[in-house]
Parts: structure tokens; sequence; C-alpha cells
């Protein structure tokens, strides 16, 4: 069986979170990734996020190392890079150089701040890009610091998954009008979108600037997670009233006693009242009791625990190969290819294959290698 991006080449010049994983996510549903390392250690660092992507190493810094990547994009049909703005333009491999020798290349440019504004060159991580988009502030309690929720929210959502979402639309785009497009994907725009749920909340009076007061971050007694008796956690969450009473009746707490479901004023007597019920039991017997019911209960697992349990495990969702657990790609298609590759490439192991296949003959690989270009 095939898979959706067959026949799909793509270009990735090397670099470190979203672009690595929005390329993964293409070579997962069976695009060609060619990964252009650099020189140096960073290279050498296997990198999961690489699986499934050929690689080769090019010094772009050298003249020589940038017709290289040009002449790869003259039959590609994407390249990814996440390099500063105006950096790709100096290596002399921008999107108008790489356009005019293929006018229906994909140019994907992954950021944080975008390729205009009075930030667009300013160093940022994720922590810097949601802060300002208002997702960081969003996330805590009441009255301390705000949790940076990892690199998912900014990095990963709001960056590689919009950056793909826009690829994919511009080669649809392409393919009907055989011309190309460049895809402007910043990690503060992706998450602004991303916050369209809490504009909209606070639009209609429904969600508070003020951090850990509202329905979604931890504020109600009924979404929240609950220490257990072995200092591990379960995560609560049944918001309809269907759930909540049937988390109730598990429980063992008579609905009247409880109180309503959304009076604020008890709020701290309920959160007492459920913080001492799942401090009785281990996160193990509460994962038993609730299993299969429901009620919106479930255990928080590490990430380390997550590949054994049976919904994961029924879904193929996490495999262990080599010195890395792999998820599974997603989504599922009903009509292709399952078997996932989930090799990671050294830094410069298709190196051979990919200059035989640009006609390189072995004078001119000696060549290149005695300037530096690559190893």
């Amino acid at each position: 069986m095939s898979k959706p991006l067959d026949g799909i080449r793509v270009v990735e010049l090397a670099g470190i979170g979203p672009g690595p994983y929005a390329g993964q996510l293409l070579a997962d549903m069976g695009a060609e990734v060619i990964l252009v390392n650099r020189p140096g250690p960073m290279g050498a660092i296997p990198n999961p996020a690489n699986r499934g992507k050929k690689a080769i190493t090019l010094d772009l810094r050298k003249p020589e190392g940038a017709t290289i990547v040009l002449d790869l994009i003259k039959t590609a049909d994407v390249l990814i890079e996440g390099l500063r703005p105006g950096v790709t333009e100096r290596l002399g491999v921008g999107p108008d150089v790489c356009h005019d020798l293929n006018p229906k290349l994909i140019y994907g440019r992954m950021t944080g701040w975008g390729q205009t504004g009075p930030w667009a060159k300013v160093a940022g991580h994720d922590i810097n890009y949601i802060s300002i988009t208002g997702a960081l502030g969003a996330m805590g309690r009441k009255g301390v610091p705000p949790s940076p929720p990892l690199n998912l929210v900014g990095d990963y959502g709001g960056g590689s998954l919009f950056l793909v979402n826009g690829i994919l639309a511009a080669l649809i785009r392409a393919g009907r009008t055989g011309k190309g497009d460049i895809v402007d994907a910043a990690i503060i725009d992706g998450t602004n979108s991303m916050m369209s749920i809490l504009h909209m909340l606070s639009g209609l009076g429904q969600w508070s600037p003020e951090r850990g007061v509202n329905l979604l971050d931890g504020a109600r007694p009924y979404y929240r997670c609950y220490e257990t008796k072995d200092e591990k956690f379960m995560a609560v969450g049944p918001l309809e009233p269907q759930f909540f009473k049937e988390m109730l009746r598990i429980l063992g707490v008579d609905k009247a006693e409880y109180g309503s479901q959304n009076d604020a004023s008890k709020f701290p007597e309920q959160h007492a009242l459920l913080e001492g019920i799942f401090a009785s039991k281990t996160r193990d017997e509460w994962s038993e009791i609730f299993d299969g019911t429901e009620s919106c209960v479930t255990p928080v697992l590490t990430y380390d625990e997550a590949p054994n349990h049976p919904q994961n495990s029924a879904r193929g969702g996490l495999r262990k190969q080599g010195p890395f657990v792999h998820p599974r790609p997603a989504p599922v298609f009903s009509d292709s290819e399952h078997d996932p590759d989930f090799h990671v490439p050294s830094a410069n192991e298709a190196a051979d294959a990919i200059f035989a296949e640009l006609g390189y003959d072995a004078g001119k690989l000696s060549a290149l290698k005695a300037a530096g270009v690559t190893p």
C-alpha cells in the first residue's frame, strides 16, 4: 500500500525543534525528506525527529554547498528552513533563487516571530513566543507564576503543525496552478490561532484574563488533577452533568450532600472533599476502579509509563526501537501503509546516493571533500 505523500520530495535545512518535527510529519506520511545537516557536533547527535529521512552533511557557508542544495531544489516539491529571516538569502538559497530554478516549489519558513515585524530577527524560544500570545499567561494556578507547558504549545502546536498545514495546502494549489508559494509559519501566529476558543469565551463573558479562575484551568473541582495515596495523580474532567454524576456515584459521594456542580461558593469545600477521597487510594487502584467508566477520570502517567497503557498499546501508539520510543505516525489513514520507517540516519548517511543521483563523479566529490564542503 502507498502513503498519502508518496512522490513528494522535501529538502529540509537542519534546525531545531519545530522544523525537524514538521519534516518528520511529512516523512511519516510518505514524503521523501532529504535532511541537509550542518558540519559539526549537532549533526552527529541522533534525533528521533529525523526518522525516515535521508541525511547529507553540507557546509552552506561555502558557495559549493549552496550549489548542491540548489541542485536538489530542481527536483524538490518543498523546502523547509527554520533559520532567522534573511539567513537563507545570505547563503544563496533564498526563495527568489529557488523559485527561479523551480517555480512550483513550496518554500516553508519556520520562525518564532515571523518574517516581518519589529522582533522578526530577535532571538527567542518557545516560552518567549507563547508569552506574547496570552497562552503562557493563562496557564497555571492563581497567585503563582505561569507554568510553561513544555514546548508543546508553541514549537510543535503553533509551529510545526501550522507549517505542515500550510505546506499541504500550498501543494494542493501548486498542483492546480503550477505556481509555488512561500509559507511564512510563525509560532506566534499559530499559537494565536489556537487561542481562538479563549478569545471567543472572553467575548461572551465566560473567561477571565485572571489565571486559575476559569473552567479549564484548574479552578473547578471537577476539572483538575488530584494526588493519590502513592503521591501520583488522577486527572478529573467530567464537565458534563451525566459524567459528573457518574464520578460521584463511583466515589460514593451523595449528590445532594456535594451540592451544585457549578456553585463557586462551594468550590473550596468540594475540592477538599475530592482531595481527601483521592488521597485514600493509590493511582493504580483508582485506575482500576474508573477503567472503562463514563466518568472522565484517568491516571496521570509519566512519559515512560505511557507505552504500557492498554489504550496506547492497542493503538500501537508508542514503539521502542533502539534507544528511542517512537510515537506512531498520526493520523491513521484507512488506505495507507501502516509500517513507518523509524530508522534515524547518521549525519551523512545518504551522501553517496544523493551525489550519485545528482551526477557528481568521483573527481568532483573529492574536490568537494578537500574544500570542506562535505565530509
